[in-house]
């Protein structure tokens, strides 16, 4: 009789084991890479909301474009096959109206962007990509971007001359970089480590956390704090986050909220931190003529204004946000 109960508890516990009881993983891909910011946010997220779910379910963090790039995360979002994504400005080729957070020099800083986000974001520009199939549940962040490049300190636009810079897809990044002067391309985050090692690419444009997520300081010789652009990122789902159970949602929602906080607070440590550590990769630092930026940035502003939709209106009510930042 003995070993008939040991042998049912022996049992029950290998079918406790066995895929039938496996938990449901919830995915989460970025691109950013294992030491990124994007890493950092996501990383937490998950930590904080497994804590909360029900045992059955979990979720698994993909960085480093395991899952795809972020075209083809958006895609797997709309197809059902993905849970989340961080993406950020690849948004403007989502939505027009998204440009907006390429307009340089536009958000101050993050209480700004608190104030752009509560009265710009959720009222005007996440009912655009619901429209698209998309479900934003907190805006995060991406950060302030800087230029690197193996040709030359940036102090005024005229230094972009000529130089082969890699852009993230946004029309506006491209367009920006062209009246500063410099050879803007596309390309994914993932394919940008080896143009710049190659040659392929003199340059790239990105938040520090991102610059050194992706070790561009090994093969750059020299890193303009230029901030031109601040770029939010936003955890986004689709279909298989509505396929879940909406308990679990719930913890989901409520977790990606509260994790803006910690997400803001890191990265300004980041800000803080990173700069030495691509010094001391040998890479040249030098701060740029922010007034001249200002000056060249414009005609940009008025090609927003002229052929999106709203744009002008966009770009006054979130200047007049940062009015008391």
């Amino acid at each position: 009789m003995r070993f008939l109960k040991t042998s049912v508890v022996a049992v029950a516990a290998t079918l406790m084991a066995s895929p039938l009881y496996a938990q449901t993983e919830i995915t989460f891909g970025h691109v950013g890479g294992p030491d990124s910011l994007f890493q950092v946010s996501a990383s937490h997220f998950a930590e904080v909301a497994n804590e909360r779910l029900p045992d059955e379910y979990e979720v698994v963090v993909y960085h480093s474009s395991q899952l795809g790039n972020d075209e083809e995360m958006l895609q797997r979002l709309r197809l059902g096959t993905l849970h989340f994504s961080l993406p950020s400005t690849i948004m403007s080729s989502v939505a027009d109206e998204f440009g907006l957070f390429e307009m340089p020099y536009l958000v101050r800083d993050r209480d700004h962007m608190k104030r752009i986000e509560e009265e710009i974001f959720w009222p005007t520009l996440h009912p655009l990509l619901e429209d698209q199939g998309y479900r934003v549940l907190a805006v995060w962040e991406n950060g302030f971007r800087n230029i690197t490049n193996n040709v030359r300190p940036i102090e005024v636009p005229d230094d972009l001359q000529g130089i082969k810079l890699r852009t993230p897809r946004g029309v506006w990044r491209v367009r920006m970089f062209e009246e500063y002067g410099a050879d803007p391309s596309p390309m994914a985050y993932s394919e940008v480590f080896m143009a710049l090692q190659t040659g392929v690419m003199d340059g790239q444009e990105n938040p520090l956390a991102q610059i050194t997520g992706g070790n561009f300081q090994e093969v750059q010789d020299y890193l303009s704090l230029s901030g031109h652009v601040y770029t939010p990122a936003y955890i986004t789902t689709g279909r298989a986050f509505d396929e879940l159970p909406e308990d679990v949602q719930q913890i989901l929602i409520e977790v990606a909220e509260e994790n803006q906080a910690y997400v803001y607070e890191q990265a300004a440590r980041m800000d803080e931190e990173l700069v030495g550590v691509i010094e001391a990769a040998g890479t040249q630092v030098n701060e740029v003529d922010t007034d001249a930026f200002i000056e060249a940035s414009q005609p940009i502003y008025e090609l927003f204004a002229e052929e999106v939709p709203g744009g002008g209106e966009l770009i006054d009510k979130a200047l007049e946000l940062g009015g008391a930042s």
